[in-house]
């Protein structure tokens, strides 16, 4: 998938850890490990409102479209 999330560098940058943040923002350890580690196939706008807010961030800060990455199994079109 071409669209990778760089909620890692952010929260880094940040200075804020994944249970404060799961806590702050109202999912669950696990399904914030998946956004984390760009594994997440889908987010809703709520989640990345709630991000947005409690890293005091723009959307493009945590969402970034990396042309020509395609993974294993994916057609490019």
């Amino acid at each position: 998938m071409a669209i990778k999330l760089n909620l890692d560098r952010v929260m880094l940058e940040r200075k804020v850890s994944l249970t404060e943040l799961a806590d702050r923002v109202g999912i669950t350890l696990a399904n914030l490990s998946i956004l984390k580690t760009n594994k997440a196939r889908a987010i809703r706008f709520s989640t990345l409102d709630a991000l947005c807010r409690q890293l005091s961030c723009q959307p493009g800060d945590i969402i970034e479209f990396v042309p020509g990455e395609v993974e294993e199994g994916e057609a490019d079109p």
